[in-house]
């Protein structure tokens, strides 16, 4: 059994234990001959999205009961937890907010979302807590971020080294936790997990904060949100320590060209096996369908994913953006 704890830190940098790679994904090109390879491919011609899809239909938003757990689908990595609590309201936990137009440090250049947030920013609940899983852009959004702390003084939880980006939110608490550590709030206890993947926001900031996902303890329910990552050997460090998840948000999407992406995202294919290890009741996929970041089609990382699940009907299925998924209360599981 691979330990648990590994070396992710030199002091300056942080970095992915080899040792939870895969062995087909390990590899002896260096950062610069990666990024040389990356760099190649985004300016090569690729496949383009449309500008926008269809509109949905709307969602009526909803509301959990005393201890229910209402899951809502806003976009991306966005998602909307609302833990029900009984004469008091709602514990609600959102993950990685972006509701700009781009994800990008530029109004007019960059990736543009193609369909928009299931739950327009000025509509949002009142968020208690924010999760940040890690520092770019399409995860990390100052201008969203800046809005719920002007408006809701909520606290966030995020990794080391975020806390520099955070602050230009004006966030007015933060908490940086490292992988495996934890905090409690409001009743909730959330502790921050490994992750494959890295950060940057400029050229000069390379992996100078921390990448991660989150489990989420509260009112009896466990959810664990993995943030960005590749398939690794964490996914079973993450399941001894949490043996009874009850819904596992998964990142589907990215994963084109695979011998560029596989080190930091998953195919729909790895999210199930991912899935599967974790061993939860329940799966949410998110990262696919808002932003064009690789050269998937739109519509391929949910459809590969419904029919990689079709065999053992695996309750791990798509949500559009709005709509919402209930975890029954603990007495109804019971």
């Amino acid at each position: 059994m691979l330990e648990d704890n590994l070396p992710h830190f030199d002091g300056r940098h942080y970095r992915n234990p080899e040792e939870w790679r895969p062995d087909e994904t390990r590899t002896s090109r260096s950062p610069s001959q990666r990024i040389g390879n990356i760099f190649r491919w985004q300016m090569g011609l690729r496949p383009r999205w449309p500008d926008a899809l269809p509109p949905q239909k709307p969602y009526d938003q909803v509301a959990p009961a005393p201890g229910e757990c209402c899951v809502t689908f806003v976009g991306h990595a966005t998602v909307l937890l609302q833990f029900g609590r009984a004469g008091r309201a709602p514990l609600r936990i959102i993950t990685d907010p972006v509701f700009s137009e781009r994800c990008s440090p530029f109004r007019s250049f960059g990736p543009r979302r193609v369909c928009p947030p299931g739950i327009a920013l000025d509509a949002l609940p009142r968020i208690d807590i924010i999760l940040v899983s890690h520092c770019h852009y399409d995860h990390m959004d100052l201008p969203s971020l800046r809005a719920l702390a002007e408006r809701d003084d909520p606290l966030c939880i995020s990794l080391p080294g975020n806390r520099r980006h955070l602050k230009k939110a004006a966030l007015p608490r933060i908490v940086e936790l490292d992988w495996w550590d934890g905090t409690t709030d409001d009743g909730a206890r959330i502790t921050a997990t490994p992750a494959l993947h890295g950060s940057a926001r400029t050229p000069f900031d390379s992996n100078r904060a921390l990448w991660g996902g989150f489990t989420i303890e509260a009112d009896g329910h466990t959810v664990f949100f993995a943030g960005d990552t590749a398939w690794g050997k964490h996914f079973d460090a993450i399941h001894r320590r949490w043996p009874d998840i009850d819904l596992a948000i998964l990142p589907i999407g990215a994963y084109e060209p695979r011998n560029l992406m596989r080190r930091v995202h998953m195919s729909p294919e790895e999210a199930l096996m991912a899935f599967d290890t974790l061993g939860a009741k329940q799966g949410l996929p998110i990262h696919f369908g808002t932003f064009q970041l690789t050269d998937e089609a739109i519509l391929e990382p949910p459809t590969r994913l419904e029919f990689a699940c079709r065999p053992a009907g695996r309750p791990f299925r798509a949500l559009e953006n709005g709509d919402s998924l209930t975890l029954p209360s603990v007495d109804t599981k019971s």
